[in-house]
């Protein structure tokens, strides 16, 4: 008897639980629900990236999203005109909702200045970055002001006028040189009391007009050398402005492209160098002695990054060196760090350059180069031991309708310049110079960290990847008149420079 009562309470008790547990099983759902989602967050954290964190902020915004999607129980309805609203929204006497919309913080700026420099007794550069779309589709303008330090002489202006020099090139910013040029007078800050120019930038929008007056250059009092606009005495007869150095660059090649042009153009030329991040600290070692020779000069242009412009903002960049050198130098270069010049044997870089002294311009023609198949003349074991450019003898000869070109400017002819030629100059530009110089271009081979000789060929001609090359041994010709020049130059620091 004792026995069918325990066996009836057990019933009981089952029955009684499943009751309970049916009655609050959408409750019980719910519980099972946010336990799996917990254990499944908790075993995916580990792998989520240290830089995503979620703040308590982010977990009240996700709860309050929550909670708005919980229906509630409201018999009011509104309609969309009387629901409340931060914007300053009215209604018109008509009925039509009036709205508004109102900007905050900066998609662009409107002006970046890099540099300003005198261009002369009476005009001066201005050379920075702007806003790409206010260019393309609005109309803003500058204005140039001069105000001495001298409180007897009033203030004068002008308008500035712009050169945008990247051709279309840019993305969020476009290079802008701004020319200020003051006519009515004979010269600026005549009695070199100091002053400050003054460039006033306008957006161009006709409700706003929004104008940053800028401060970009200030001379100190006697700190201006007026002899030096009207001088033909130069400090270098040639200065080689370089673009913006980025990547992981080849310390070896760097080596032998310096060397190389040192070499080149003798004792009265200069190198100006800038390093958007490829200057590391291997490179480095490899431009030091002739850093401390007085041969290079390097900028750290790094903060420009900030800014996103074509190729580092090397447009903005080589019009920065035009100007800060342009009366330093009879000649400038512009050229890359993977091209090598080169000028007939029966010519020298002085020769060529007084028979082409009539130009205020001279593009230069390409020779492409294999930056992948090497000469293996000396033998496998020999080859690997040269210089890059004693190795990788094979140009392509490929027909094309077009190669890239480079150029050299007489810079007190040129207002404003590009990265293959400069359009904005005074005087006359010449595109016929191959027979007096060249440049060989080994593409792609400053960035290769490696040992550059992917193949190795010993004929006058290959075709390799569908590309006809020609055995080409100018460059590689005078490899160990540069090696024995730098030795002398500055002694054996390098010879463990490493790819």
């Amino acid at each position: 008897m004792a026995m069918v009562k325990e066996k009836e309470q057990n019933t009981k008790d089952k029955k009684l639980l499943v009751g309970v547990i049916w009655n609050f099983s959408a409750e019980l759902k719910l519980t099972f629900m946010a336990l799996l989602v917990l254990c499944t967050l908790a075993t995916l954290l580990p792998f989520i990236p240290s830089s995503f964190s979620l703040s308590t902020s982010d977990f009240r915004f996700c709860i309050s999203r929550f909670s708005s999607a919980i229906p509630v129980n409201t018999t009011t309805t509104t309609t969309v005109e009387e629901s409340s609203s931060s914007s300053p929204d009215r209604v018109l006497d008509n009925g039509v909702i009036k709205r508004t919309f109102t900007g905050y913080g900066s998609a662009a700026y409107n002006f970046v200045s890099m540099s300003a420099y005198r261009g002369g007794v009476n005009s001066f550069a201005v050379i920075g970055l702007s806003s790409k779309p206010l260019h393309v589709y609005g109309h803003p303008s500058y204005r140039c002001e001069w105000v001495s330090f001298d409180p007897t002489q009033d203030p004068i202006s002008t308008t500035g006028s712009k050169i945008l020099t990247d051709w279309g090139y840019g993305r969020i910013y476009t290079t802008v040189v701004v020319n200020c040029t003051f006519s009515s007078i004979s010269a600026v800050n005549p009695q070199n009391s100091g002053g400050t120019l003054i460039l006033h930038a306008t957006t161009g929008d006709p409700n706003l007009n929004l104008t940053d007056s800028i401060p970009v250059l200030t001379e100190s009092p006697k700190s201006v050398d007026f002899d030096l606009y009207n001088s033909t005495k130069k400090k270098y007869d040639y200065l080689y402005c370089g673009s913006s150095l980025y990547g992981n660059l080849s310390p070896q090649r760097i080596r032998e492209w310096i060397a190389y042009h040192v070499r080149f153009f003798g004792e009265r030329s200069h190198f100006v160098l800038h390093d958007a991040g490829g200057i590391h600290e291997e490179v480095f070692e490899v431009l030091k002695p002739w850093i401390e020779l007085g041969r290079v000069t390097l900028h750290d242009i790094r903060d420009q990054e900030r800014f996103d412009g074509y190729y580092h903002n090397q447009f903005m960049i080589v019009n920065d060196c035009l100007h800060r050198y342009r009366f330093m130098t009879k000649w400038m270069f512009f050229f890359d760090v993977d091209e090598f010049l080169h000028v007939p044997l029966k010519e020298t870089i002085s020769s060529v350059m007084e028979s082409l002294e009539e130009y205020s311009q001279f593009t230069i023609e390409q020779m492409p180069m294999s930056s992948r198949i090497c000469y293996s003349g000396d033998g496998p074991a020999r080859t690997y031991r040269k210089w890059g450019i004693e190795k990788l003898a094979y140009r392509d000869v490929k027909k094309v309708p077009r190669r890239d070109r480079k150029y050299a400017v007489q810079p007190e002819n040129v207002f404003a310049t590009g990265v293959h030629m400069s359009q904005n100059l005074q005087g006359k530009t010449y595109h016929k110079a191959e027979s007096k110089i060249r440049y060989f271009h080994y593409h792609g081979s400053i960035s290769q960290r490696r040992e550059p000789c992917r193949h190795l060929f010993n004929d006058s001609r290959v075709v390799f990847e569908n590309t006809p090359y020609v055995l080409d041994t100018t460059i590689r010709d005078v490899g160990l008149a540069v090696r024995t020049f730098e030795l002398r130059t500055i002694g054996d620091r390098l010879l463990r420079t490493r790819q």
